[in-house]
């Protein structure tokens, strides 16, 4: 079974939608005993990192990632999920969980044709293999909407790139944590690969 967390985020039911489309069981729960003991997690959102991170701590959710990620629990962090794993948001200054070091960083594009937030299609470039990414070919186009992007102090737990005049993390990745900065529940056929990917995956980097 897969715990989708709730923390008054938004997405979480197009997320559970297309579980159940591939006969995945999962349940939304804002219980932090429910997600310590998961089998497997996934952590999305569409929000503000601020007021995010001032309801996981209120519902205790913020230790709970925490401890099922150093259990080895298996998380997959969509969007604002992938943001707030990082150790500091500049939106609202706020510190977060800390589950990979890095800062999530605000769009500054010289190009004022470039609309913010980054709304729509656009191609991945893979930078490492990775059990996630399993049947995703390079230049594969996911769906993205955000006006951050996560941006890890260690080079390697980057896994593939966008480019939106710079060249941002799309999908990060530490021990059994794997997160997207695009919305596979929103991607089509690519996006229910890396839902259904979710599904199998043991944690195990390659």
């Amino acid at each position: 079974m897969i715990t989708i967390v709730d923390y008054e985020a938004g997405n979480l039911t197009s997320v559970k939608r297309a579980l159940d489309y591939l006969g995945i069981d999962s349940v939304i729960s804002p219980d932090p005993d429910e997600i310590r003991k998961s089998e497997k997690i996934i952590f999305p959102g569409v929000g503000h990192a601020a007021s995010a991170m001032t309801t996981l701590t209120r519902r205790g959710l913020d230790t709970a990632l925490q401890e099922a990620f150093k259990s080895g629990t298996p998380i997959l962090g969509i969007c604002l999920g992938t943001q707030i794993i990082l150790s500091h948001s500049e939106e609202g200054d706020t510190s977060c969980l800390g589950l990979i070091d890095g800062r999530t960083m605000k769009f500054n594009l010289s190009n004022a044709s470039l609309k913010i937030p980054h709304m729509g299609w656009n191609t991945i470039s893979i930078r490492k293999s990775h059990p996630m990414l399993k049947g995703i070919v390079d230049e594969t186009e996911f769906y993205f909407v955000h006006s951050y992007y996560p941006q890890p102090s260690n080079s390697s737990d980057i896994i593939a790139k966008c480019e939106y005049e710079i060249h941002f993390p799309a999908a990060i990745a530490k021990d059994t944590l794997f997160a997207t900065q695009f919305h596979p529940e929103k991607s089509g056929v690519a996006g229910l690969s890396i839902l259904n990917n979710f599904k199998t995956w043991d944690g195990e980097s390659c």
